[in-house]
């Protein structure tokens, strides 16, 4: 990924205030609201943007937020419901290398986020839809298709942070717009139950029309995401005139042939990713019968503490990152987060404990992972090569996601809940053996990935002569 500095930005710089009045004509100033060069127009650009991902977010748990409704209305296996989850994944462990590319070299920032907002749409349409017919293959395809849509998505959501922002406002705007992602999927656990007891209500009976209405209603997420898409893209061709800026490009760079170049460290870094995450989005999209079966809640409470991990992190986050961003330590903050997820599935798993304890502690360790171990990439490859690591690193957790999520279903068909649990611990645990050879290896290898902030600022200082 290249230097964020160093990309076009539709942030005017002062001194250009002149140039940007004489483009404009002897006509009347723009007004605040109008100007794309202000910060109060390009804030409700920002809000537009952190919009845009809301319907994906929102409906991309669907499946969990109505786990119970999903199985006995279509009669499914959990093996069956698993589905829906690695569906979604499969064609994203190809697209993570495709999406940037489409963006800067096919479709271009505007029409390649209207397009993916619309396949975002009309997976859900066709998801819905296999509902209502009570054709669970219909919904299959609608997650494969949501699924095409949902990752490149976030691509362009990224990519149009990086135009519109630029220095230490982008990272506020990355942490904004993750907040919003948390948003989207809390509110989606939190609703969707109350929305298909509405619609029972009205149809006077369960079933899969009840289902396929509900889900139905879900779209209008996404068609709310399209309009903003819409919306953003009319923005930012106007700001393109005003400003005789050129569309944004991701700046991602993918060449294949990297892979054999990759240093061991950065497999590591891999290994790491596939086994924590899997341990995460499996549990929470089978988590709601998890928590009516051993823990007796209801269907209300069980869908609220399977909410908490999102909930916490969407304002956990951005000071998570901040932490780590001031105190350096890569490694270590991974190392505590992993343990921290262990013990939390630990406790879940063998404890009667009460559950908001563990669910908390997920919540902490998921957003102080996400923040610490995705930036040691850019540590570990040169600049050239990120673009292709970040898009090998989302393929390959794509396809684990894909791969667990069927493992966990089968397993819990056969095994039950606690060997599922046992389960999970065991790939937390790969992580976490991943992470000590991470640090090992870092040692030896007199490495930066643990350095102190203040030793990499200095490290900098040092390497900025040579390189000159």
């Amino acid at each position: 990924m290249a230097d964020i500095e160093e990309r076009q930005s539709l942030l005017g710089s002062e001194e250009d205030d002149d140039d940007i009045q004489r483009d404009r004509g002897p006509g009347r100033p723009l007004s605040a609201i109008s100007d794309p060069s202000h910060l109060l127009h390009r804030i409700i650009v920002l809000i537009f943007m952190c919009f845009l991902g809301f319907g994906s977010y929102f409906c991309y748990d669907n499946p969990a937020s109505l786990q119970t409704e999903v199985i006995l209305d279509m009669r499914l296996t959990t093996a069956s419901f698993m589905q829906l989850y690695a569906w979604y994944s499969w064609p994203n462990v190809v697209l993570c290398f495709l999406g940037g590319f489409l963006i800067d070299r096919v479709f271009g920032i505007r029409l390649g986020t209207i397009i993916f907002s619309v396949f975002v749409c009309i997976g859900q349409v066709i998801f819905a839809s296999g509902a209502l017919l009570n054709r669970f293959w219909l919904m299959e395809i609608g997650r494969f298709v949501f699924g095409i849509g949902g990752e490149s998505l976030a691509v362009a959501q990224n990519t149009y942070a990086v135009n519109w922002f630029k220095g230490k406002e982008l990272n506020l705007v990355f942490g904004l717009q993750l907040s919003m992602a948390r948003l989207g999927s809390t509110v989606n656990m939190n609703i969707m139950g109350w929305v298909y007891s509405r619609i029972t209500d009205l149809v006077g009976h369960t079933g899969y029309t009840t289902l396929g209405v509900s889900l139905m209603i879900a779209g209008i997420t996404c068609l709310f995401s399209l309009i903003c898409a819409l919306v953003l893209g009319f923005l930012d061709k106007r700001a393109e005139k005003i400003l005789n800026k050129e569309q944004g490009k991701t700046g991602e760079v993918i060449k294949l042939t990297d892979v054999k170049d990759f240093p061991f460290p950065l497999w590591l870094i891999f290994i790491i990713c596939v086994g924590y995450y899997v341990a995460i989005f499996p549990f929470i999209g089978l988590g709601q019968v998890f928590f009516i079966e051993k823990f007796n809640f209801s269907p209300a409470e069980a869908r609220a503490i399977n909410s908490v991990v999102y909930i916490i992190s969407a304002p956990a986050s951005p000071l998570l990152g901040f932490m780590v961003d001031k105190t350096g330590k890569n490694i270590v903050w991974v190392l505590c987060a992993v343990v921290t997820t262990l013990i939390a599935h630990m406790m879940l798993a063998f404890t009667f404990w009460n559950p908001w304890i563990a669910m908390s502690l997920l919540g902490v360790s998921y957003s102080l992972l996400a923040c610490a171990l995705w930036p040691m990439v850019a540590f570990v490859v040169p600049e050239h090569q990120l673009g292709t690591a970040y898009g090998f690193m989302q393929s390959i957790q794509n396809l684990g996601l894909a791969l667990i999520s069927m493992a966990a279903g089968s397993i819990l068909d056969t095994r039950g809940y606690l060997f599922l649990e046992v389960f999970f611990c065991a790939c937390v645990c790969l992580a976490l053996i991943a992470v000590v050879m991470l640090y090992l290896v870092d040692y030896v290898r007199a490495g930066d990935l643990n350095l102190s902030a203040s030793a990499r600022v200095k490290l900098q200082k040092e390497a900025t002569p040579d390189s000159e």
